[in-house]
């Protein structure tokens, strides 16, 4: 497995398993500009996450 195949494969994981990062942000609330912050923070790394994970091969149908 090369670094590139790696990169991928985790830019995938992260991107899907991420969203589960926002339930405590949801559940605390958004009621501050911190808050708001880790919010934007985690939906920019998820959405990176995404754009890098987007070729891995195990999120093709057969």
């Amino acid at each position: 497995m090369h670094l590139n195949d790696s990169v991928t494969a985790a830019g995938f994981w992260l991107g899907t398993l991420l969203p589960v990062a926002y339930l405590p942000v949801f559940f605390t609330g958004i009621d501050s500009v911190t808050m708001l912050s880790v919010f934007l923070g985690l939906l920019a790394i998820n959405v990176l996450a995404l754009v890098v994970g987007h070729e891995y091969p195990a999120s093709r149908s057969q």
